[in-house]
């Protein structure tokens, strides 16, 4: 999902650029739509049916705990004519991020919100060290209350690894977003 002009993610703050990039890491169509906060659940319900097109029969969500956002993803979904699958869904914080590293993932930190979790950690990679970090400053390790936000940059179905460039830190809506970029050097350079 975009901002109403096309040109960031909605939550992220990333260009289409880069999302670009990393849905031909993966092989995967990028299908987005662009929406205002008040047509949002109107565009993603469109953005679903479209997927269902494609053959799309459900919709995965990364959500932990927070009823009411499942209760909105079964929602839209049912819109859509689609299951919503939640698979990480009252599991352990840790235990995740144990499978994560395990299986070879990796996630620059692109969000976090002022005064939760520190604006230094913009841009690094989400290992075990900065995961503690993260939850000595009193915030969930894996964000899930919108402490911050990530780029998932590499894991096991990447085809090659995005080579991300580090750009300006803005401060809109109480959150420090990293702008980043596919940097200009980036080769074919697999990983996996």
């Amino acid at each position: 999902m975009f901002t109403e002009d096309g040109d960031r993610s909605r939550s992220h703050g990333l260009s289409r650029s880069v999302l670009e990039a990393q849905a031909a890491a993966i092989g995967l169509p990028l299908l987005s739509r662009s929406a205002t906060w008040d047509d949002y659940e109107t565009a993603m319900v469109e953005l679903l049916a479209e997927a269902r097109e494609f053959g799309a029969e459900a919709c995965i969500f990364g959500d932990i705990d927070i009823d009411r956002h499942r209760a909105w993803e079964e929602m839209v979904c049912q819109r859509a004519g689609l299951r919503a699958e939640l698979p990480l869904w009252q599991m352990d914080r840790w235990e995740l991020l144990e499978a994560w590293w395990e299986a070879g993932f990796e996630a620059q930190v692109v969000v976090v919100r002022d005064g939760v979790v520190s604006r230094e950690i913009l841009g690094q990679v989400l290992d075990r060290p900065l995961a503690e970090q993260i939850a000595d400053m009193g915030a969930d390790p894996c964000g899930e209350n919108g402490e911050f936000h990530t780029l998932v940059t590499a894991g096991p179905f990447f085809r090659q690894a995005l080579d991300i460039a580090r750009r300006q830190q803005v401060l809109r809506s109480g959150c420090w977003f990293q702008d980043v970029a596919i940097a200009p050097h980036a080769t074919s350079n697999p990983r996996f």
